[in-house]
């Protein structure tokens, strides 16, 4: 049964966001702010990055800001502190994000300036931004959210989000793939990544993909194979996967932005709910300079050597 999703926070929330950015950029304590702003198409967002004051008033928040903008800091981290602090607006699993690449030294904290937002959560899909906001239409990532309240901001509004209770859809998926046989489960990913066509939108929309070369792009040695061929694309989607886990904040702009629609946030968080099984692990608001597997304690299961 669908059920509306009471959005008016949002309306405060952008206020609240408005009146912080025009505060920071009037005063100097950053010298950009990264957000959202309205877009051409009725309903629809974009990311914007305003140095004036003046401008703060083009931010806004709505279910249609799908964007985690830690991937714009990332694209951009040898210009951060040349340019001075930055503010940025963040929901929940857009902060896990920052947080990560904070304990990999891809960022500093007293470089940021954090807006963080009490979120409900976005729309599943920005096709028909104007579409009502309801339990069918909110993105699957945000029914099993546990960040839409971000801690550890310099700033977030006083609204409380209400969050609905949903059906988990990634948790269900990952039980009945478990369910399968491991012939049954290769078929299915085979036939998923089939359909790649190796665009790499999933890693230049990953704020965690910030090698300046790709180890998928070198040729000498050549590690993947870069056509859309099933070889290539087992290689690249499983080898990403690794790479993500302990990693991936979850936000699933990588499955949002696959034109193929390849479940790709499913296939992470089966590999997250793996590490929260075996090493009691999951990314967070934490900084944490290793991961479980980049580090060994005595605690680890060590029955895999004989």
């Amino acid at each position: 049964m669908t059920q509306p999703i009471d959005e008016s926070i949002y309306t405060a929330v952008t206020v609240a966001i408005q009146a912080e950015a025009q505060r920071i950029l009037s005063e100097g304590l950053v010298t950009a702010v990264v957000g959202y702003a309205s877009a051409r198409r009725k309903g629809s967002t974009q990311p914007i990055v305003i140095t004036d004051a003046a401008l703060a008033e083009k931010l806004i928040f709505t279910p249609a800001c799908v964007n985690n903008l830690a991937v714009y800091l990332t694209k951009a981290k040898k210009e951060i502190p040349k340019t001075g602090r930055i503010g940025i607006v963040v929901k929940g699993c857009d902060l896990k994000a920052l947080v990560g690449l904070m304990g990999e030294s891809q960022l500093k904290r007293e470089d940021l300036y954090l807006i963080g937002v009490p979120c409900i959560g976005v729309l599943g899909s920005i096709i028909q931004p104007d579409t009502a906001f309801t339990s069918d239409s909110i993105a699957p990532k945000c029914r099993e959210c546990d960040a839409h309240l971000p801690l550890g901001c310099d700033f977030v509004p006083s609204q409380q989000p209400i969050t609905p209770e949903l059906e988990k859809k990634y948790a269900a998926e990952i039980d009945r793939l478990e369910a399968m046989t491991p012939a049954e489960r290769w078929a299915y990913w085979k036939e998923q990544f089939s359909k790649c066509i190796k665009c790499y939108a999933c890693r230049q929309v990953c704020p965690f993909c910030f090698c300046e070369q790709c180890l998928c792009d070198r040729n000498k040695p050549q590690m993947v194979e870069t056509t859309p061929r099933p070889a290539g694309n087992f290689a690249w989607h499983i080898v990403r996967a690794m790479h993500l886990t302990g990693r991936c904040a979850g936000c699933a702009e990588c499955e949002r932005a696959c034109p193929m629609d390849i479940p790709l946030n499913l296939l992470n968080r089966k590999m997250a709910k793996e590490l929260k099984d075996l090493y009691e692990y999951e990314a967070g608001f934490e900084v944490n300079a290793k991961g479980p597997l980049t580090m060994f304690t005595e605690k680890d299961d060590q029955s895999f050597i004989k």
